[in-house]
């Protein structure tokens, strides 16, 4: 737990809005999961610090959470102590103070959600807590039901899994999005652009702006941004109308579309298209569409227990040998032996 600063001897360093965001400090609550990242979790902490340091005030606070007092293990293997137990903060509804409930996850996610977390959750909700799951733990509250409806985020490498499981949720390639009571995340760095989001609009811009400064990062990057870049480019340089047709062939994995309605789409002719593709990829487009599909029909089998015929029509086969040779053709292997692969946990009962 972060320790206390002295607000009396630190006010006159700040600025009149910083002091008024010290007279009432923001509580945060984290609950850690095991197997959760290391790296998401202190790049969601650590912004909250740096903010602390640079208005010499305690703007935050921040406590770690569990489901037991026990201290819970990463991924990595290392453990860190618990300030909370879910339990305690279930048990005293009269502490109204916590502005955050953070929930930082790992895999087996799915594993997760007990009836205690699920209790947990929803007492939470119930309060108004206003709730940011990062990375997996947006699975997590989707199970729950408390997405129903909600605009989120997940880690990339979930998000075809995810996409097929919850119908509910409209899901979104960002790094972070907010809608409501609810903030998702999708992990990692990403974590680092909420925290600063939430300190903006806490502490004000200027604290945001000087915690990105001291972190060395260039500067608060949009929650709309998407995770990840179209696959297999290198962006400098790169034409706009290329990554447009790159993102259309993204958006349209179930029901593939034509050559013709693709170079349309983004504003170009076919063989403007196929030139585009020549020069910054060394392939042609339809060979790279077939990447997309079953890249994103690997995902489907790493994450979930969907048949694999399924898996091949949501990924706009409709042949199982034509997708199984497509699949080896690009992986090495055949569908049903990375489907062997896959962890036991992956997807029980799903799909």
């Amino acid at each position: 737990m972060n320790a206390p600063a002295n607000i009396s001897a630190m006010r006159s360093l700040a600025t009149p809005e910083i002091s008024a965001a010290a007279e009432r400090p923001f509580d945060l609550v984290v609950l850690v999961l095991p197997g959760f990242s290391h790296l998401a979790l202190h790049a969601y902490i650590e912004p909250f610090r740096i903010a602390n340091t640079v208005s010499r005030l305690p703007l935050f606070r921040w406590r770690i959470a569990g489901l037991d007092a026990r201290p819970v293990e990463g991924a990595n293997g290392l453990a860190i102590p618990v300030d909370v137990t879910v339990d305690e903060l279930t048990s005293n509804p009269q502490d109204r103070r916590l502005g955050q409930l953070a929930v930082v996850a790992g895999e087996p996610v799915e594993r997760h959600l007990t009836p205690q977390l699920n209790r947990f959750l929803r007492v939470m909700a119930r309060r108004g807590v206003a709730i940011s799951a990062v990375g997996t733990a947006t699975w997590l509250l989707a199970q729950t039901g408390l997405l129903a409806g909600t605009r989120c985020t997940i880690h990339w490498s979930r998000l075809a899994a995810f996409s097929e499981m919850f119908n509910q949720p409209r899901i979104r390639d960002s790094l972070f999005v907010k809608d409501g009571q609810y903030s998702t995340c999708a992990g990692e760095l990403a974590a680092f652009d909420l925290a600063v989001d939430l300190i903006g609009s806490h502490a004000g811009r200027y604290v945001a702006q000087e915690v990105c400064r001291h972190a060395t990062v260039e500067g608060q990057r949009s929650g709309s941004n998407r995770q990840t870049g179209p696959s297999g480019l290198a962006f400098t340089g790169v034409s706009d109308k290329l990554v447009m047709a790159m993102r259309i062939m993204e958006e349209n994995v179930e029901f593939p579309l034509p050559m013709d309605e693709v170079a349309d789409r983004a504003g170009i002719s076919r063989r403007q298209l196929e030139r585009l593709f020549a020069v910054h990829l060394g392939l042609p487009p339809v060979r790279h569409y077939l990447r997309i599909r079953v890249d994103h029909a690997k995902r489907l089998i790493e994450g979930t227990r969907m048949p694999i015929i399924d898996v091949a029509i949501a990924c706009g086969f409709m042949s199982a040998s034509h997708f199984a040779k497509c699949f080896r053709a690009f992986n090495g292997l055949s569908p049903q032996q990375c489907r062997a692969t896959v962890p036991a946990w992956v997807g029980p009962g799903l799909g």
